[in-house]
């Protein structure tokens, strides 16, 4: 896998962090980069973490699913692009708040907070590792790289949600879940020899 796939696949999966980062950033009175930073560690941790996970059961089973493994990769990939398209299709915008023009009370950033938001925004990125698996892909490197990417595309969410609100989290979303599946067809394109 190539460094500028592994990087499409990183902002793909760091987008529903992304999308809860412009959230919290709406909701805080004052953003300050440690506010930031702590949001963005939350998910770049988890967001490296699963698919670590992913990837230790992936191996497990790799033997038994080698020949189809491009087609695994391309399921996963692909309905994890789809749901995420069809979900901020059918958002209304941050959670927290009833309408545009409501005041957002602060965002809370402890623990009982942000460990389900982490847990519910890498979920996808477990099925992502288990694809690495097959794939053969460097573990250790990926999701470290995966993690950074989604550490920083996080904390930019924070300042974007804190200064613009909620406007562009939808679409990026969108392009998030749109570079998941193409990247899932490219891999059952190569398989199948219709790409060199």
């Amino acid at each position: 896998m190539s460094i500028l796939e592994l990087f499409l696949i990183a902002v793909g999966l760091s987008m529903d962090a992304f999308a809860v980062s412009v959230c919290k950033g709406l909701g805080m009175k004052k953003c300050t980069w440690k506010k930031a930073g702590l949001v963005g560690l939350w998910f770049g941790v988890f967001q490296a973490g699963m698919p670590m996970i992913g990837y230790i059961l992936g191996v497990q089973f790799k033997d038994v699913i080698t020949a189809i493994d491009h087609w695994i990769a391309f399921i996963l990939l692909g309905a994890i692009g789809i749901n995420m398209i069809r979900e901020a299709c059918k958002e209304e915008g941050c959670e927290n708040c009833a309408a545009a023009d409501d005041v957002c009370p602060e965002e809370p950033l402890d623990a009982g907070t942000m460990l389900p938001l982490a847990v519910a925004t890498s979920i996808d990125a477990l099925a992502v590792g288990i694809t690495f698996a097959f794939l053969k892909v460097r573990i250790v490197p990926a999701v470290s790289f995966i993690g950074v990417i989604t550490f920083a595309i996080s904390m930019a969410g924070v300042k974007i949600g804190n200064v613009f609100g909620s406007r562009y989290s939808k679409r990026a979303e969108i392009t998030g879940g749109i570079i998941l599946v193409l990247l899932g067809t490219k891999i059952l394109l190569e398989h199948l020899g219709f790409l060199g």
